[in-house]
């Protein structure tokens, strides 16, 4: 079991309405969830988000808190909803009409990994899943809603940036054949997430640092945009997608050589969007 089910960093100060969330970088693998897997530690992080929580370490400088989650999603899958169970991972669960997602294995308990490779060579427990949604799925929701309102207290509105990483290989078919990939895909389910102004405005921010920004194809945004997103309560989600091919080797799961310049690349980024909610009136302060 793990000690704690995120890691959450506040601004000195909160100056801005903006909240910044990274559910897929855990990257803390229990030792009896790795005894009973069949795959090799590699191959069970390829569906880790790796570094993304370190890309955007800066947000509490610029005062917007940052939380982070601790469990990785190969374990339990953060960007899912709690009931989307997969009866063919979990004894008990009725197969009913499952969405694309759980059908392909990739529930909120996920079946495989993100390149398709089975996890367990058996089945899960009802009572160990609801055990791992209990511990780690619902403390991180709820400390997210929890920052999301203290936005919405202080100054009328929030803004979730739910920071993700994406394979290079999954931007070869976006856009016409020949034309050059996206560094950063935007997601807001095709305008029900976010204000098209926030959303506007983020992408202004990516590409003033001189990257390449698609909105929402390949992604559009999974549990965490769609259940977060409420523009008409001000209340935005938008999600980012970062190509892993710019900070780092997808083989060996390392940082490459670019990692620190395009960190720093983002960092400048970060204040971009923390400006996007700030306000003179933000009264609520680090704890």
């Amino acid at each position: 079991m793990l000690k704690t089910a995120y890691s959450l960093v506040r601004p000195e100060t909160r100056t801005t309405s903006v909240v910044f969330a990274s559910p897929h970088s855990g990257r803390d693998y229990p030792a009896s969830f790795l005894r009973r897997a069949v795959l090799n530690a590699s191959e069970i992080r390829s569906s880790e988000d790796a570094f993304v929580d370190q890309l955007f370490h800066a947000a509490p400088s610029h005062g917007a808190p940052l939380l982070t989650a601790n469990a990785p999603r190969a374990y339990v899958d953060l960007n899912r909803g709690a009931d989307e169970l997969d009866s063919a991972l979990i004894e008990g669960v009725r197969r009913s009409g499952q969405n694309p997602r759980v059908a392909s294995g990739l529930g909120v308990i996920p079946r495989v990994v993100a390149n398709g490779q089975h996890i367990y060579s058996g089945k899960l427990t009802l009572v160990e899943a609801h055990q791992r949604i209990a511990q780690y799925w619902r403390p991180y929701h709820d400390q997210l809603q929890t920052l999301l309102d203290e936005s919405h207290n202080a100054c009328g509105e929030a803004i979730l940036i739910d920071c993700h990483s994406m394979p290079h290989e999954a931007l070869e078919n976006v856009g016409p054949p020949g034309s050059a990939r996206p560094d950063v895909v935007l997601g807001d389910r095709f305008g029900a997430t976010a204000a098209g102004s926030i959303v506007e405005r983020i992408e202004a921010a990516f590409a003033s640092a001189g990257l390449r920004v698609a909105r929402n194809m390949p992604f559009a945004g999974a549990f965490i945009t769609q259940h977060y997103g409420r523009p008409s309560r001000q209340q935005h989600a938008i999600q980012v997608e970062i190509d892993r091919a710019l900070y780092m080797n997808e083989r060996t799961l390392e940082p490459n050589g670019s990692f620190e310049a395009f960190r720093t690349l983002l960092t400048g980024v970060i204040a971009e969007l923390t400006e996007i909610g700030r306000t003179a009136d933000y009264k609520v302060a680090a704890e």
